[in-house]
């Protein structure tokens, strides 16, 4: 039973609306607030463009995992998508568009970093460079991949030749005529290997843990269905909600509960490694411990073609060292390689930090998440009165689209922020109470999920248990549909 009930008043005031990011999640919350009629909003973002991850990614091979179709915002189609599985580059467009088009970025401050948010007498304060303001609402929207993961490997600094994470790619680096070490083989990772196998002098890829692929087409989009898609409105509708209830139906079951949907991608992991890879050896290099599906799926349709390419060696021999020239192996063999690439990921538990948030009462976040990050239905924190976050803990973010997951996040948001316009409200937050019977509530959930069967990953946070949501993305959808007033502490005046 939703309760929404809250005394309805007729006075309406502006609220002036603070969002920290530029990223999906950030456009979207403003588009909301601006199809809302709220322009009293400012996006405060650190770098000088918008799109965050797809901005500061810029890797060889980079695409979406998830159907162009459906990685798109629901009020804004695309039809100029050149391939099934969207590649970065376009998708970094496809926010510019959307910012440029909807006229976000005069609210944008670029080159402007937030270092500390505290809420005081009933506003929230936020500090940066430039001085320090004053908003009723603060919105996080910080992203999940945000924050490089550098490895902790005795003599890195010590490599004389070129050295990058995949996040910070240098793009005046030749590839071509490289002896190239990668570190990593995670879905990025996999990513660059597909890409450049074969095109490079040698690719050495230096793998810790070996990774189930599940095979994945991704043809080109024809001029014509272009065309087609650019004149058909109802085209373009029938393309998202096909490839939205493909995912949602696939690859948001079969990870959460036991089914056909996890049986199938499970068989066809193991017999895409059967039949791509020959050599008894190398199959025995690719063949992961764990079950497929413990740890992100990864779809790439010519990884194993392209770690059998003449010139590509995986490396399963643990990194004791780097020197000057190379990777020393514990073995005591030295990989000579002219350019290193760390494909090492992110610190996928930050989500708001390094920025200092502090709530009522001086308690601050990183108080409230001593033992690990929990939130309300992932938006929101005890103790922390009108302040949102997009994609917060325990987001439904494994291979889902997480702009339709923001889409649900910022409608939820939307609706609190009606109740402060409306005045029916002066601040709310969710009790302890309600955080700790839906926290509790995941973890009772999390056995059925895949997660739990025995592998190491950056979903898994301190507890061991994972930081995802444990149940379907309708379930979420649900969830967040309308808030349920007696979980918050609401302030009327």
């Amino acid at each position: 039973m939703v309760d929404t009930s809250i005394e309805q008043t007729s006075s309406l005031r502006q609220v002036s609306v603070a969002i920290i990011g530029a990223g999906m999640s950030g456009l979207c919350m403003a588009a909301k607030l601006q199809d809302a009629g709220i322009d009293s909003f400012t996006i405060f973002e650190k770098a000088d463009e918008v799109g965050g991850t797809w901005r500061d990614n810029t890797y060889p091979g980079l695409h979406c995992d998830i159907p162009s179709r459906y990685y798109t915002y629901s009020f804004r189609p695309n039809p100029e998508w050149s391939h099934l599985l969207p590649p970065g580059p376009e998708i970094q467009q496809y926010f510019r568009q959307v910012a440029t088009e909807r006229d976000l970025r005069r609210h944008i401050r670029f080159g402007t970093d937030v270092v500390d948010a505290s809420y005081r007498d009933g506003r929230w304060w936020l500090t940066t460079s430039a001085g320090v303001e004053a908003f009723d609402v603060l919105i996080t929207a910080t992203g999940v991949l945000r924050i490089p993961r550098y490895p902790d490997i005795p003599g890195l600094d010590t490599f004389v030749g070129p050295m990058f994470h995949t996040s910070r790619w240098d793009h005046s680096v030749s590839l071509p005529d490289k002896r190239i070490g990668l570190i990593g083989t995670g879905s990025t990772g996999v990513q660059i290997t597909a890409e450049l196998g074969g095109k490079v002098k040698e690719l050495k890829v230096f793998q810790r843990t070996a990774q189930w692929v599940c095979p994945w087409p991704n043809p080109a989009v024809s001029a014509r269905t272009k065309a087609a898609l650019r004149r058909s409105p109802l085209l373009n509708r029938f393309g998202y909600w096909f490839w939205g209830n493909f995912v949602r139906l696939m690859f948001g079951v079969a990870p959460v509960r036991p089914g056909w949907q996890r049986r199938l991608y499970q068989a066809q992991c193991r017999w895409n490694l059967r039949l791509s890879v020959r050599d008894r050896d190398l199959k025995e290099k690719l063949t992961p411990k764990d079950q497929p599906m413990c740890k992100r799926m990864i779809f790439a349709g010519h990884y194993y073609r392209a770690v059998q390419e003449p010139g590509v060696a995986i490396i399963t021999d643990g990194i004791n060292h780097i020197e000057p020239r190379g990777i020393v192996t514990v073995d005591g063999t030295l990989h000579e390689v002219d350019l290193l690439v760390l494909a090492t990921g992110f610190d996928a538990h930050a989500y708001t930090r390094p920025l200092a948030v502090t709530g009522e009462n001086g308690y601050t976040l990183e108080e409230a998440w001593a033992d690990g990050p929990t939130a309300y239905r992932s938006v929101a924190v005890p103790g922390f009165p009108n302040m949102f976050m997009l994609m917060g803990p325990h987001s439904p973010i494994g291979n889902n689209s997480l702009i339709h997951i923001a889409e649900d996040q910022t409608n939820y948001v939307m609706w609190w922020i009606d109740q402060l316009r409306a005045g029916r409200i002066v601040s709310a937050s969710p009790t302890e109470a309600a955080t700790k019977v839906y926290n509790d509530d995941m973890k009772a959930a999390m056995p059925q999920t895949i997660w739990v069967t025995g592998c190491s990953s950056w979903y898994l946070g301190k507890d061991g248990l994972p930081e995802l949501f444990p149940w379907t993305p309708e379930r979420y959808s649900e969830l967040l549909r309308a808030p349920q007033v007696t979980d918050f502490d609401v302030r009327t005046g």
